[in-house]
């Protein structure tokens, strides 16, 4: 009797042992527990710790509460100006009531990835490639609302999502290196202009205050002098004032037309005296032609016909 009492007694210890295994459960600190009992949701939700179900009756599913981050595959579109990209982006997302994420949705993760690449084509075509390249917090908020509206009523929030890397077609790049170029280039002219533009006010200023002094201009002159000499070239090169050029022009005017007039004075000497040949002299000068007979004597007959 007592050998059966003790076999009775292992027996219900093993099968205590047996039951408790298999009802136990442990429920980490960022899992919760959906527990299904024939298949029902059970009111409560299990929380971390240990907890205990009923073998056979009970199924209870764990679902992690943690940050999910999940890269979308890259997805090609065209935008708004007719620009074909290759966009991919990062989705962070979190698991806020267990219980819908396991009941309502067969498969959240693979949903919150189907609608982030739906989503993400949308906001290719609603948008211009210069939002893509610069302005793309507004299209990371604009991506998030639109995953976040359906993603509520799966027990699921989106707490983020960030565009990574904006691929373009070789051309469409060769294209804005171009315009890049065309941009900086018309920049350094801008700026090129306005350097002249500022040099050339300084130089008259600078011309106007040499003007009331003259020396002014010959001490920059040996400054300039000095300036070249300090290098040790063996050619000097010295700069020729442009006045001066236009005094030695004048100078020159001058000289020829006094030679001129000493040329006159001479010739007009050299001529013979008398009545007839200084008013003849006097109307061939003023009439331009120095060697030419005067009218009167042009009607006279030659010397060959006089008797």
């Amino acid at each position: 009797m007592v050998e059966e009492l003790v076999t009775a007694g292992v027996a219900l210890a093993s099968v205590g042992a047996v039951y408790l295994v298999a009802a136990a459960r442990v429920v980490k600190q960022y899992e919760r527990g959906v527990v299904l009992r024939l298949g029902r949701l059970a009111s409560e939700v299990r929380g971390p710790g240990f907890t205990m179900i009923v073998p056979g009756i009970d199924r209870m599913r764990k679902v992690n509460m943690q940050i999910v981050t999940m890269p979308v595959p890259a997805q090609e579109g065209i935008t708004r100006d007719n620009v074909t990209v290759r966009v991919d982006a990062v989705v962070y997302f979190k698991v806020v009531d267990a219980a819908d994420a396991v009941i309502r949705v067969e498969d959240y993760r693979f949903a919150v990835s189907q609608m982030a690449q739906t989503s993400l084509r949308s906001i290719i075509g609603k948008s211009e490639l210069d939002d893509l390249l610069s302005n793309r917090e507004k299209l990371n908020q604009g991506l998030e609302l639109m995953m976040d509206s359906p993603a509520i009523g799966w027990g699921v929030t989106v707490d983020r999502v960030e565009i990574k890397d904006v691929s373009l077609p070789e051309t469409m790049k060769r294209s804005m290196a171009r315009q890049a170029e065309a941009t900086r280039d018309r920049r350094a002219r801008v700026i090129n202009a306005d350097a002249e533009l500022q040099a050339s006010k300084k130089l008259a200023e600078a011309a106007q205050a040499m003007s009331d002094q003259p020396a002014a201009l010959q001490l920059r002159l040996l400054q300039t002098v000095v300036a070249v000499a300090a290098e040790k070239n063996s050619t000097l090169v010295l700069p020729f004032p442009v006045e001066l050029l236009r005094f030695l022009e004048r100078s020159g005017l001058q000289a020829q037309a006094q030679t001129a007039a000493a040329e006159a004075d001479r010739a007009a000497e050299r001529r013979p005296s008398g009545p007839a040949r200084s008013g003849a002299s006097d109307a061939a000068v003023e009439g331009g032609e120095v060697g030419a007979p005067p009218p009167e004597l042009e009607e006279l007959p030659d010397a060959e016909e006089l008797p």
